[in-house]
């Protein structure tokens, strides 16, 4: 867990080191909703949003802090702290179902 105030900048340096067809997912403490980001080629991003919202994006590295926001405030508005989860080679619309609490 990390707190949302730094996961922008911590998720950024993740993504600069992410190999190719890996993805991590960042979910809420409750872990309901959740972004998951792959990398599917050297400066490019699929990023699929799934809460309150369901949409998916392809973005550079460039782009990616600006998109990050946006979905932080949409996704996690009251939250203080945000799983990440390194989730390997997978596909990045895969539902992946985590525990309830």
């Amino acid at each position: 867990m990390i707190d949302k105030a730094t996961a922008l900048q911590t998720i950024l340096q993740k993504l600069k080191k992410l190999p190719m067809d890996h993805a991590i997912d960042l979910r809420t403490y409750k872990r309901n909703r959740s972004v998951v980001i792959k990398r599917v080629g050297e400066d490019e991003f699929d990023v699929v949003e799934n809460g309150f919202f369901e949409e998916r994006f392809i973005v550079s590295h460039s782009k990616m802090k600006k998109l990050l926001k946006i979905l932080f405030k949409k996704e996690f508005p009251r939250s203080t702290k945000i799983r990440l989860y390194d989730l390997g080679p997978v596909e990045a619309d895969l539902h992946i179902k985590r525990k309830k609490i």
